[in-house]
């Protein structure tokens, strides 16, 4: 008998009592492949947390891999501090709630405190409840924008970050000395109520929250008297409530709520990929903005930590992609700041290393420092840290990475939809009073540093043999990497994992923590970044394509991207 069948029968006996889960292990009795998929492993709890697709299994996201993960942080907490406490978040995800009152019974039944939301909230809401109220650690179940079957578990440390890799790495080793079904504490959530040792996160820290985001506007007033017109989706996620009363109270009077996303719903019925970077999760929107006339659409992710945006360019609507709409708030921040005399001396904004190459021209011609950190907004969030240790928290202007995630403000440590479209209804707003859209000042910056574009392309590979196969793929770059990509001479490479950087038969160090990340930087001026992913079975490549024009631009585009497949095996 296989370790899968083995592991499978075991579950299959614990929990032949209850009705529903001995239902869902006998559907898949005799499916070797379903039985080996869902057993061959542990979901992995690194810096992400957990993330996995739903069902029984000890490679699902299920009351049983949320309760072991619970008790080995809660063994991480004990160990490490006095009376810790803990705060809770979930999102419109399947079985979020449950998840997140089995996470509470647990730290509860280990005497740790906990402080659970209401109702659904944004992630960022959780990192601002870990800081403020000086909780050891923050747990908010969600699987961001990946599809309906997905849902995950995400652990903050007492900065409101998530987990750094030297705490992830002892919880592993506690939840991996338990058993799935013993010696693991959980208490019924009534009596945790009832014992006063989990408590609901107040209305009024909800308010408190949301008066923070407001206080990151630097022009109140400026959407109301332009009158913007908006078309707003939560992808039937988290984000309505928050979204809505921060621009209610900056003045935008003229919001339409697509009316199929509105309400939280974890199946996601209209858009089964809820990522607001893909064109059809924003289609209903789209089509709404040519209905209404609206001059801009804005769509958070199921947990609202990340923001789109689409405007109006000419005659049609144009999505702006995430390092767009970095670079134009970085232009908008710093201008605006300068204007009235608000800019801090030494300012400074942070980026991830995949992000737009453009954002450093646009901050040099403001005089704004840039950080570039490794991919995760945790980087950027300890980069704020940082200057906060040092008192200079104010220094901070903006930070963002690619893939929609913005924050211009260190009250919290993740990135915030709910900050992010204030800011960019108040931009938008601004530009429209001078008779610009966001296309328009997005030109103008263009034509004063060049061309730049940057594309993402994933390549997936599911189910057991997955992973290996990706760390197959990039074992095979290191042992042989490339001379050159599309025909452009590869001038440098930087492997992030080993921190080494080699251009002209020379070595220099990369003063960032390892991670599994190769580049290249290329004689044309372009760059290739490739990266499996944190929290997903694939593999991502960036490009960092600059150009004279739009075609030049399109056409390394295409070259590059024919190149990168080729070079993955796909």
């Amino acid at each position: 008998m296989t370790r899968e069948a083995a592991l499978y029968n075991t579950w299959k006996t614990r929990l032949v009592s209850d009705r529903a889960f001995s239902a869902e292990l006998a559907a898949i009795e005799g499916d070797e492949q379903e039985i080996r998929d869902r057993f061959y492993t542990d979901l992995t709890f690194g810096t992400a947390g957990l993330r996995g697709v739903l069902g029984l299994g000890s490679n699902r996201m299920n009351i049983f891999t949320v309760r072991r993960a619970t008790q080995g942080l809660a063994m991480y907490l004990l160990d490490t501090y006095e009376s810790p406490s803990a705060a809770i978040a979930y999102d419109s995800r399947i079985q979020s709630d449950e998840f997140a009152r089995e996470t509470a019974c647990v730290f509860a039944a280990n005497g740790i405190a906990v402080h659970l939301y209401q109702e659904l909230m944004p992630t960022p809401a959780l990192s601002y409840a870990v800081r403020e109220l000086g909780c050891q650690t923050g747990v908010v179940i969600t699987a961001s924008h990946n599809p309906a079957k997905y849902n995950g578990y995400k652990a903050y440390d007492p900065t409101g970050c998530q987990i750094g890799p030297e705490v992830a790495e002892v919880v592993l080793k506690n939840i991996s000395a338990l058993d799935y079904f013993e010696g693991i504490r959980c208490m019924d959530f009534d009596k945790g109520l009832r014992d006063g040792v989990i408590r609901y996160i107040p209305e009024s820290f909800v308010q408190r929250y949301i008066d923070r985001v407001c206080a990151e506007s630097l022009n109140p007033g400026v959407p109301e008297r332009a009158g913007l017109k908006l078309v707003y989706t939560p992808l039937n996620g988290a984000g309505r409530r928050c979204v809505l009363e921060v621009l209610e109270r900056q003045g935008v009077k003229d919001i339409v709520v697509v009316p199929e996303q509105a309400e939280p719903d974890g199946r996601f019925p209209t858009c089964p990929y809820p990522n607001p970077e893909m064109r059809e999760a924003l289609k209903l929107g789209l089509a709404l903005c040519e209905k209404t006339g609206a001059d801009l659409l804005l769509a958070t992710d199921p947990d609202a930590d990340r923001v789109a945006v689409a405007a109006r360019d000419g005659g049609e609507y144009r999505i702006i992609t995430g390092n767009e709409a970095g670079v134009l708030l970085l232009d908008y921040i710093a201008s605006t700041r300068k204007k009235l005399g608000t800019m801090p001396a030494r300012p400074v904004a942070v980026k991830s290393i995949v992000s737009s190459k453009l954002a450093d021209a646009v901050a040099a011609e403001h005089g704004v420092e840039i950080l570039n950190v490794l991919t995760g907004f945790k980087f950027i969030g300890e980069a704020i840290a940082a200057l906060e240790q040092k008192g200079e928290q104010d220094r901070f202007l903006l930070g963002f990475e690619e893939s929609c995630g913005y924050l211009s403000g260190g009250y919290v440590r993740d990135k915030d939809a709910v900050d992010a479209s204030l800011l960019l209804v108040e931009m938008a707003s601004a530009y429209k009073l001078e008779g610009k859209s966001l296309f328009d000042v997005l030109r103008d910056i263009y034509g004063r540093h060049g061309i730049y574009r940057n594309a993402v392309d994933s390549f997936s590979f599911e189910g057991a043999d997955g992973m290996a196969k990706m760390a197959d793929i990039m074992r095979a770059l290191r042992r042989n990497p490339p001379a050159d990509i599309a025909g452009s001479k590869v001038v440098y490479r930087a492997d992030y994992h080993t921190s080494a950087r080699w251009e002209n038969g020379m070595e220099t160090a990369i003063p960032l923590p390892s991670s599994n990340v190769l580049e290249y930087g290329l004689a044309d001026g372009c760059a290739v970044i490739v990266r499996p992913s944190g929290t997903e079975p694939k593999i991502k490549i960036y490009y960092s394509l600059v150009g004279k024009s739009q075609q030049e631009v399109a056409t390394l585009a295409a070259g590059y991207k024919t190149a990168c497949e080729a070079l993955v095996g796909v």
